[in-house]
């Protein structure tokens, strides 16, 4: 790079004080620009040839030296005595630890004796705006030994900087000057203040960034796992120990050959990814974005496989990765902070002896031996069944030394009658989720369970997954243990009452545990789960009773959820499916708590309370069923009859004899099958109530449900539930659910479950007189609903961030509805979406009987009940073929006026 830099400054001009400054800084902009683009490119074709993050960081900040050594010779030269006395140019923060991305800010001090302030401020001025026009993100400060000190009083952050502090330029005797009365005194001031106040900022830097290593788009610096818990760890180290950098902490005692080497290696990788990222992104970033996963997981090589993305499989090398950078400077901070609590003579006092060579010691367990599980390797769960039960924390030692001896769990430790008794224990006693995550942590899941290790950090690429695979399983385990501990008694009592009267509480854990096991095999996951789950509970010892019913348990995991947010609850022939398939209450009950807790561990997003109220009527009408034993509906006869009998009761004086009669006639029974004769009441006074007028609408708001229930009544038209959802998409209502009924006499009447666009109750009086009134001139033809969908549509520029994207799938289900055929449709979400679906449905003359629309972020799953105009079901292939193509243009938003019918 010498030589580089010395043609590029080579002319004799950029130094020579006869010439004016404001000549010479022409000259040495030109010389500067063409040496960064020549040194960046060279640079970049080192990282993109594969040069490690630690080399790439170092020619960046080779490079960044020779520049700013260069331009400070430059500007300092035609002020006297500056090179000796008047001022020393120091490079701090990152820049000072030598530590350059791409991107990376520089920061630097102009330090000078408190006589050469006028100096120092020509020098900083001139440098500065050089920098600044040469596009360079420069932070700086004109300080002397007086105003380092004041600023490491009052500013962590400052201080901590100052401790990077390295000399670039200028005076070294000043550089001197400020090691002796600045770092010296920064160093040697109270370090257990420096720690807890570390500590604490690391804290508030979490809450911002996310107090867990498993974002779904984590923050390379500054998010837990991240280059900055292992910069505060060696700063609170430093500072502790009065060492000037990593191999001091070496020499005196404090860190292993090996802690170094793994702090250089954590960065090594982290800036592989860190630089890579920064060539991407147009501006500063620190955060992989989705988009940028992808682009980095193919430039460091990984490939497509049968099991997983490449994407998924970068990621989870990411998150294994900042697992152990977060364990490894948890280890460094916490020998800083606890090395003045070590055990003293009045101390040993207070230590309390357990069986097995365990003891207790400040609220911590502790190992007696450092030999003990050589000796022993059962008491690896030992360890943490004795922390359950006396309700403490291992100590950072007793973690380390399970972690160092993992290596002793095998096959024999796995079937151990003793060990597997102690981890059923621990999942029947109190706070289990807290040592699962101990558990978790150490990796001791992993060994004890080798298949839990496959999704170890296993990722699932898309804006629904928030959570790796692990860490969604943790926080399902902890849904089950907040029921149990009657966190939602008030809000979800039947769950709760439920989940009281599971007699075996392990074996539902387990099934919570193992859910998602076969995520680490490809596609299928709960077939491959089950199939591993054998083999799991064989090793565990459990009977074969309770084997089959975890193996049943994770195979069907899916199946509630699916059935109650995508298929029609009122169809009797559907729920007694569901019962023969659950066989007994117990598998249900179980089933019906697995569903709930997987639900609320995906995400805050992804549980809400509609879909609470469809499963619950799934498994209310799903019990009743089994209760029955006969799996046969009631006679639909007589039901209907009763129905009628009760409406007729509560309408005849009201509406008059005659006129409720005619009504009653029109119902079909799939109506007066599905809605008990209160509903049905109340269905027909706003039927009642339309009268002459084209449009009759009721809103009721469900607070407890969290939607609104909106009831509309108008004649039947073709197209007419297309409409419908344009107007609401207009006017930012999205549908849930919805049930189209067309009586005999030509009258619709639909029921919609519907929330705001952001998921709240609208309870607005005023938008809802407007969808009334928008809806009343659709119907009339007075108001085109092209148009007022098009106007809803947000400008492109405000589409917001790339997600993942995957290819819309039409599916179709012909066997689950004797009366529809059942679409399921798999998209990307976007305003009028629904709208544009339900039309092309219209122009193919089909009507809908049932929609149930769920959004999971961006990611839509529609199902709707069809017929075709005659009233039949959709059943040759021919047909579907024609409707899947029809449908997939509309969902890639290919559609051309005039579409295909379907014959």
């Amino acid at each position: 790079m010498p030589s580089s830099i010395d043609s590029c400054f080579a002319s004799p001009r950029l130094t020579d004080t006869a010439l004016p400054y404001e000549e010479r800084r022409v000259l040495l902009l030109q010389a500067s620009r063409d040496y960064l683009e020549r040194e960046r490119a060279a640079v970049r074709r080192q990282h993109e040839q594969g040069a490690s993050g630690r080399e790439v960081v170092r020619l960046l900040t080779v490079m960044t030296d020779e520049l700013i050594r260069r331009l400070y010779h430059a500007v300092a030269v035609d002020l006297t005595g500056v090179e000796d006395v008047a001022c020393a140019l120091l490079a701090i923060g990152g820049y000072g630890r030598a530590e350059l991305n791409p991107r990376s800010d520089i920061d630097l001090m102009f330090y000078y004796h408190g006589r050469d302030r006028s100096i120092a401020e020509q020098i900083s001025e001139r440098m500065l705006y050089l920098l600044w026009d040469l596009a360079l993100d420069v932070g700086y400060s004109v300080r002397t030994a007086a105003d380092c000190i004041e600023m490491a009083d009052r500013d962590i952050t400052a201080r901590t900087a100052l401790l990077d502090a390295r000399y670039l330029a200028g005076s070294e005797s000043l550089f001197e000057d400020f090691e002796k009365q600045v770092l010296g005194i920064v160093l040697g001031k109270n370090s257990n203040q420096f720690i807890r106040h570390k500590q604490e900022e690391s804290q508030r830097r979490l809450t911002k960034y996310g107090s867990t290593v498993y974002l779904l788009e984590p923050n390379i610096k500054e998010g837990e796992g991240g280059l900055r818990d292992l910069q505060a760890a060696v700063w609170i180290l430093r500072v502790k120990f009065k060492a000037s950098g990593l191999r001091e902490l070496v020499i005196k005692g404090v860190m292993t050959e090996q802690e170094k080497e793994a702090v250089e290696n954590a960065c090594d990788y982290l800036w592989r990814i860190r630089n890579q990222l920064h060539y991407l992104s147009s501006r500063k970033n620190d955060q992989l974005h989705f988009e940028q996963q992808e682009q980095i997981a193919r430039f460091l090589g990984y490939r497509d496989s049968k099991k997983a993305p490449a994407v998924e499989e970068f990621m989870q090398d990411y998150y294994s990765h900042a697992t152990q950078v977060e364990h490894l400077a948890s280890v460094l901070i916490n020998r800083a902070a606890n090395r003045d609590q070590n055990p003293s003579f009045f101390s040993s006092f207070s230590k309390r002896k357990l069986e097995d060579g365990f003891y207790l010691l400040r609220r911590e367990l502790r190992a007696g031996k450092p030999e003990l599980f050589e000796q022993n390797p059962i008491l690896l769960m030992r360890a943490f069944l004795l922390a359950q039960r006396h309700g403490v924390v291992l100590s950072l030692d007793l973690k380390t030394l399970i972690r160092d001896h993992l290596h002793l769990i095998n096959d024999q430790f796995r079937r151990s009658r003793e060990v597997n008794r102690d981890f059923f224990e621990i999942l029947r006693g109190q706070s289990c989720g807290q040592i699962l995550r101990d558990m978790h942590h150490l990796r001791f899941l992993n060994a004890y369970i080798p298949e839990f290790e496959r999704i170890y950090c296993r990722v699932q690429h898309d804006a629904y997954h928030i959570y790796t695979v692990d860490i969604h399983t943790l926080f399902a385990v902890e849904e089950i243990l907040k029921l149990w501990a009657g966190e939602y008694a008030e809000e979800r009592p039947l769950l709760t009452a439920v989940a009281n009267d599971i007699e075996k509480r392990e074996l539902l854990l387990l099934a919570v545990l193992f859910h998602d096991i076969g995520k680490g095999e490809g596609k299928n996951h709960s077939e491959k789960g089950a199939k591993l789950v054998r083999t799991i509970a064989r090793r565990m010892g459990l009977n074969k009773e309770d084997s089959e019913r975890l193996e049943f348990l994770v195979l069907h995991h899916l199946e509630m959820a699916h059935i109650s947010q995508r298929r029609d609850l009122h169809d009797d022939k559907l729920i007694d499916q569901v019962a023969r398939s659950m066989g007994m209450t117990e598998n249900l009950k179980m089933l019906f708590l697995l569903t709930f807790a997987d639900l609320r561990a995906v995400g805050p997003d992804v549980w809400s309370e509609w879909k609470g109220f469809l499963l619950q009527e799934l498994y209310e009408k799903t019990f009743d069923a089994l209760e029955r034993g006969n799996f046969r509906a009631d006679a639909r006869s007589e039901r209907v009859r009763n129905r009628k009998r009760k409406v007729y009761d509560n309408l005849a004086e009201d509406f008059g004899r005659s006129k409720v009669k005619a009504v009653l006639r029109s119902l079909g029974s799939r109506y007066l099958l599905s809605h008990r004769s209160p509903e049905i009441t109340e269905h027909l006074r706003v039927y009642f109530g339309r009268g002459k007028k084209p449009l009759a609408m009721r809103v009721e708001h469900q607070p407890g449900s969290q939607f609104s229930q909106l009831m509309l009544s108008t004649l039947d038209s073709p197209g007419l539930f297309s409409l419908v959802a344009g107007v609401l998409a207009a006017n930012g209502v999205s549908i849930l659910g919805a049930q189209i009924y067309t009586h005999k006499n030509g009258e619709a009447f639909d029921l919609l479950q519907v929330v705001g666009s952001n998921g709240e109750i609208i309870d607005n009086p005023r938008r809802w007189q407007k969808v009334e009134q928008e809806l009343t001139a659709v119907i009339e033809g007075r108001l085109q609903v092209d148009a007022l969908v098009e106007k809803s549509r947000p400008p492109s520029f405000l589409s917001g961030k790339a997600l993942p994207q995957y290819p819309s799938r039409v599916e179709f289900d012909t066997e689950v509805s004797d009366d529809y055929t059942v679409v399921d449709i798999y998209t990307h979400d976007r305003v009028g979406l629904l709208y544009e679906i339900t039309r092309s449905f219209a122009d193919l003359g089909l009507y809908i009987g049932v929609s149930k629309i769920s959004t999971k972020v961006d990611q839509v799953a529609d199902t709707f009940y069809l017929q075709d105009i005659f009233g039949q079901k959709i059943t040759a292939e021919d047909k579907l073929d024609e409707l899947r193509r029809v449908l997939l243009d509309v969902l890639e938003d290919k559609t051309t006026e005039g579409s295909a019918a379907v014959d």
